[in-house]
């Protein structure tokens, strides 16, 4: 695997860069990244391969500092396969990570809830995941390394470091089963109940092939979502970008304490 291009532009602006933990920022989550001490900040722009952000709630950059000492690496906003129709639109962002010095990626996403006791605004810790797209980031890759174990993908001992953390803030932290369809159409109702039978509580767009390729690069991997909306079929509410984007945002003080939370305790934790 040879180095990418991004990762010796980002190495030029310091050649001490040593991130610990990478995190995703899904939409309206960006603001998190202003928490940020000794600043690096990149846009994906001048970045070799890195996507363009396309969706509103995305800025597209790659704040590098730290937050309560431990060192992190920020990408503000992501891609998505139905922007282009690539599952892999982020291998170039997660494998710069993991070029950089990560071994830890957080996920966040916006999510609808299948769950009527996880209403907007709740917080969800993925314990696994659905792929009910039927596509991979990793077609195409040619060697053994392909098959990639997903048992515990979503790692126990960093979960259990996200409970402990919620606990010490008073943050309601539900846990469930995350599903992916792949938008960016909004499901029916009829999927949703097809949805439930499987055994998924919060479905979305994002973040399962971004897992899959944190796991091909040996990343371990936790991810939280911030519940938006009701799933179709489950209320009145009209589904729509904007109103994902307004319930995200009401959430995000609560998010923002957890991973705060979660980055305080990570040096002495692992």
């Amino acid at each position: 695997m040879s180095v990418k291009p991004a990762t010796k532009i980002i190495r030029s602006k310091d050649s001490k860069i040593q991130p610990k933990v990478g995190i995703i920022l899904g939409s309206g989550l960006g603001s998190f990244a202003y928490r940020v001490k000794n600043q690096i900040i990149i846009s994906y722009n001048d970045l070799p391969e890195f996507p363009d952000a396309g969706v509103d709630g995305h800025a597209g950059k790659l704040v590098i500092g730290t937050i309560h000492n431990t060192e992190v690496a920020i990408l503000q906003g992501r891609a998505h396969y139905y922007e282009k129709g690539k599952s892999d639109v982020m291998k170039t962002p997660i494998q710069t990570l993991k070029e950089l010095g990560c071994e830890t990626l957080i996920l966040t996403n916006a999510a609808g809830s299948l769950v009527p006791e996880i209403q907007p605004g709740s917080i969800m810790l993925l314990t696994d995941h659905i792929n009910f797209t039927g596509v991979s980031p990793l077609f195409g890759e040619t060697d053994s390394s392909r098959f990639v174990d997903m048992v515990n993908v979503y790692d126990p001992g960093l979960n259990q470091q996200f409970r402990d953390a919620a606990d010490e803030r008073g943050i309601t932290l539900h846990e469930g089963v995350y599903i992916w369809f792949c938008g960016p159409s909004f499901e029916t109702p009829s999927e949703i109940k097809a949805a439930k039978h499987l055994g998924a509580d919060a479905v979305g767009m994002s973040t399962v092939p971004e897992v899959i390729l944190a796991r091909f690069f040996g990343l371990k991997i936790s991810a939280v979502s911030i519940i938006t909306n009701m799933a179709a079929g489950m209320n009145e509410v009209a589904l729509s970008h904007d109103h994902t984007m307004e319930n995200a945002t009401k959430a995000a003080k609560d998010i923002h304490a957890l991973l705060g939370e979660f980055l305080l305790k990570y040096e002495t934790a692992f």
